[in-house]
């Protein structure tokens, strides 16, 4: 009976005892993380199965619906990151119910809602969204909730946090997904470009015009728009832009004919645009045509506990561009959790890029990143008994592999992803260090 209510849900849901052990869960949850059959997932813990971990997620920091449910007996939910069958993470929304079992006794029911997969995560030339901090984890919920419409979409954030890339997140999950993503820096419009741009012209409509050119919102029919440092716009462009967003149609320059765009728009700034409006220095009416659904991205310094996960990524995409390896000591990790990162994302990679410049033999300290006062590095012996200002480059990989394992629980799949190498080559590295 309790088996058959479960499984109507189309998305993954589990029941789980005041011991935190399944009782039972659907086929959807089963196939989410890899699990063959009912025999498979009853009995066992659901951190186990969820977060890879050896007890709950309280113990490690996060808002366990569990522990909630069972002192309230109200429902509850959290933003959480789970790994799939294949050991990768994904955000999830879990909505966590109090639920009576067949003999009366209370049980948890979690309904699990996907916000970003592996397969899925935000791209944008190679790029991806990375972090499990709470804010992060809020600004996917914010985004992914706003991807299912087709309402204007206002991102506003700090510059350096990553809004294009949050654009496009949007745009990959939407049902717009097929159109094109067509981005517009509203720093470079001036009145004689403007229509130009963004609606195109036709041959010999000024001197020196030998063809036709489509603008960049014909480009973007049936697809996203996105307006980059929209609060930039001239207020004489601010009218021209609503015109067209408000009836999506057009012509372009020296044509005759009026053409018609289906866009979904998506905004971004670092003004706030409230305060302009009330300064007379943005339209009211525009305003709100963009900001139908407003998203605030945080600044780096508002979601640190994502800043190793992040110059992990970054440094092994820099590594990877440049054809050499790179680790960074535990004294970098600390100089880069103590820094305020006035310039976000876009800094933390700039620090990163510099570092391995002057980088000579692939070891970054805090030295090599510009951040922190210089710390001096006890001297240790190398291999022949001589000493020197800084371990082997061998001896630092293996602290390097080390702390990453501490630091994700000594999950290898994560350290793996994390450091950019197949769970093989990770499995070799542990068995050559000793660590395995």
């Amino acid at each position: 009976m309790m088996q058959s209510l479960i499984d109507v849900h189309d998305n993954p849901f589990v029941l789980i005892d005041d011991q935190y052990r399944v009782v039972a869960a659907n086929l959807a949850y089963r196939r989410a993380y890899g699990l063959d059959s009912a025999s498979s997932v009853i009995g066992r813990h659901c951190y186990e199965l969820s977060h890879h971990l050896e007890s709950p997620c309280h113990l490690h920091g996060e808002d366990c619906p569990h522990r909630q449910v069972f002192a309230s007996g109200e429902a509850h939910e959290v933003l959480h990151t789970h790994y799939d069958a294949r050991g990768e993470a994904e955000q999830v929304r879990i909505r966590g119910h109090a639920i009576q079992g067949i003999n009366g006794e209370l049980l948890l029911g979690e309904a699990i809602h996907r916000l970003a997969g592996p397969e899925e995560k935000g791209q944008c030339d190679g790029r991806r969204m990375i972090g499990f901090s709470p804010a992060y984890l809020k600004m996917i919920d914010q985004l992914g909730k706003s991807a299912a419409t087709d309402a204007g979409v206002l991102l506003q954030g700090e510059s350096g946090v990553g809004k294009e890339l949050a654009a496009h997140f949007v745009h990959d999950r939407s049902p717009r997904a097929t159109g094109a993503f067509v981005a517009v820096d509203c720093t470079t419009l001036t009145e004689t470009l403007f229509e130009t741009e963004l609606f195109g012209h036709e041959r010999g409509a000024f001197t020196g015009c030998v063809g036709r050119r489509v603008g960049l919102f014909e480009m973007a029919d049936q697809g996203t728009l996105f307006l980059d440092e929209v609060g930039e716009l001239p207020l004489g462009l601010q009218a021209k832009l609503l015109r067209v967003l408000e009836s999506g149609e057009f012509r372009r320059v020296g044509g005759r004919v009026t053409l018609h765009a289906d866009v979904r728009v998506v905004a971004a700034t670092n003004r706030n645009l409230r305060q302009m409006v009330a300064d007379g220095e943005f339209r009211q009416d525009l305003y709100y045509r963009l900001a139908c659904i407003m998203v605030e991205l945080p600044a780096l310094r508002e979601r640190r506990a994502d800043i190793p996960a992040l110059a992990d990524a970054l440094l092994n995409r820099l590594c990877r561009d440049g054809g050499r390896a790179c680790y960074m000591t535990r004294e970098a990790i600390d100089c880069l959790l103590r820094y305020d990162f006035p310039g976000n994302i876009r800094e933390l990679k700039n620090v990163l890029q510099r570092a391995v410049a002057l980088s000579g033999d692939g070891v970054i300290g805090a030295n090599q990143l510009g951040l922190c006062p210089t710390t001096q590095l006890r001297a240790a012996p190398n291999d022949q008994g001589a000493t020197n200002d800084t371990p082997p480059l061998r001896e630092l990989e293996a602290n390097y592999i080390a702390d990453l394992l501490a630091r994700h629980g000594g999950h290898r799949r994560r350290v793996a992803d994390v450091m950019g190498i197949s769970e093989r080559t990770l499995y070799r590295k542990l068995k050559r260090y000793g660590l395995g």
